[in-house]
């Protein structure tokens, strides 16, 4: 079938009635519940941009000849890279890169893991087959898909095996003729309930050996599977409307623990069973990583892109533009967006071949931008609440401006230099709904342990950089100092 309405994607949640928990209850529809329905709206939106926009964001099926997502494509040249990057951002220009999980996220690593699929036939050689129908079921039906990595933080100090319940983390229990039968928990899904299918990526926060290989695993199931349950946080949309929360009010995406019942899951939709070093090395030998990477890097583009329009737009408001650390400050962010657009040109222009035809970007530039990134975003967070200062504070509501005896006082108290006391709010709502609010703050923490941790990523990057090089030089430089003294 081809690329999905946004009408299709909510009818398909309807239809599927997944299990679904919020503050102690079940939900009973999530596409009308307060906690859901506008970022399901959000969501949709993207599916029907795909309609409005099929030059840039569909292209043709290899196999069916419908017209598909283009997030999903196998690119073949550095023109099919840039193809399914700009559809990313077109995406992530709807939310203000607001949305770190819109579908492309995971299309981009189901296209990986199904077109570099031989690592998993080390397990079994169905599993590679797995991996690249999965990939065509999913570009084909066009699926949007959550996934869940991390164990549950028990005892960080110690393997699954070691923790005082072994059994709490998700594992193996049963292998059967017609599948497999897992028990435990995984966290954290980001639009958890609200997607067609959860995929379990193979945990690789411990360490490969036998005792950890009932831990190993790597499937795909449909959300509303007998025994699956998600179970969400606190929603940060309060149903406010989208003048007072412009961006909570739309793109809260939620987070949910993720519990498995005796959850059966058939052979076909298994990927890694029991095998933790296919699970530790998955992410890298598939090229999953890189194009995963590609898109965070495509879309934390167009949210600094967005973080600087915003900064840009609260100067010219208050008159603050002609301050010499304003203009320091606004040089910061726009040092990054251009930082960035320079990790993403240099991965696309020096992109490869890999071993599948699948033209993969410069993973040395993409793996410097996230881990730079998640260490500059919360600075580009505090930017912004330094510039708006007070005023962050002073934000009446909509409704406060609509009343006839307060509205016109804070009209007039509240203007800037360029607008008038209605539209600096609004502007200045959008700044703290950014930074301040349980959303904005949301999002910096999001943005930091995105990857994971800044501190453990960064120890990994030390230790495959290649130092040889400018330790070399060094030497080398040295060694011709010693001669020039020795000659004299």
């Amino acid at each position: 079938m081809p690329a999905k309405t946004g009408k299709q994607y909510i009818e398909g949640l309807k239809k599927a009635n997944n299990n679904v928990y919020i503050q102690g209850e079940r939900v009973d529809d999530v596409t009308e519940h307060p906690a859901f329905k506008n970022v399901i709206k959000s969501m949709a939106n993207l599916y029907d941009l795909q309609y409005e926009k099929p030059e840039k964001m569909l292209y043709t099926s290899p196999t069916t000849g419908d017209k598909v997502g283009m997030t999903f494509l196998q690119p073949r040249s550095v023109e099919d890279l840039i193809k399914r990057r700009e559809a990313m951002q077109e995406w992530a220009r709807t939310s203000g890169g607001m949305m770190g999980r819109s579908p492309d996220y995971l299309n981009a690593e189901v296209m990986a893991m199904g077109v570099n699929n031989s690592l998993f036939a080390e397990g079994d050689p169905r599993f590679a087959e797995n991996a690249r129908n999965y990939y065509e079921y999913a570009r084909e039906n066009d699926i949007s898909l959550t996934h869940t990595l991390i164990h549950p933080q028990v005892n960080r100090a110690k393997a699954q095996h070691q923790q005082k319940d072994a059994n709490v983390a998700l594992h193996l229990v049963e292998e059967r003729p017609d599948g497999i039968i897992v028990d435990g928990i995984r966290l954290l899904a980001t639009q958890g309930g609200i997607t067609d299918e959860i995929l379990v990526f193979p945990s690789t926060v411990k360490k490969a050996g036998e005792l950890d290989d009932p831990y190993s695993l790597a499937f795909a199931i449909p959300n509303n599977t007998p025994g699956l349950k998600f179970i969400s946080r606190e929603s940060f949309d309060y149903g406010k409307n989208d003048w007072d929360h412009p961006l909570g009010s739309r793109f809260e995406e939620g987070d949910a623990i993720v519990s498995f019942e005796n959850v059966f899951v058939p052979w076909e939709r298994v990927f890694v069973c029991g095998n933790s070093s296919v699970c530790n090395r998955t992410f890298k030998e598939t090229n999953a990583v890189v194009h995963m990477a590609h898109q965070v890097l495509a879309k934390n583009i167009v949210k600094t892109e967005f973080v600087l329009g915003v900064a840009l737009s609260m100067m010219d408001a208050i008159g603050i533009d002609g301050f010499q650390h304003v203009q320091d400050k606004g040089a910061e962010i726009m040092l990054t967006l251009e930082t960035m657009k320079s990790h993403l040109y240099r991965a696309e222009h020096n992109a490869k071949l890999d071993k599948s035809g699948t033209m993969t970007p410069d993973f040395a530039a993409l793996d410097a931008a996230r881990n730079w990134y998640p260490r500059i975003y919360p600075r580009l967070s505090e930017i912004i609440r330094i510039l708006g200062a007070s005023g962050l504070m002073g934000i009446p509501t909509e409704a406060d401006f609509n009343h006839d005896e307060i509205g016109p006082i804070i009209h007039r108290g509240l203007q800037g230099k360029n607008l008038e006391g209605y539209e600096r709010v609004q502007l200045f709502r959008l700044a703290w709904d950014m930074t301040l609010s349980a959303f904005g703050s949301r999002q910096t923490h999001y943005e930091y342990y995105f990857f994971g941790d800044p501190i453990r990523m960064g120890m990994t990057y030390f230790d495959n950089y290649d130092k040889e090089p400018y330790k070399n030089y060094i030497q080398d430089f040295l060694k011709k100092s010693t001669g020039v003294k020795a000659s004299n």
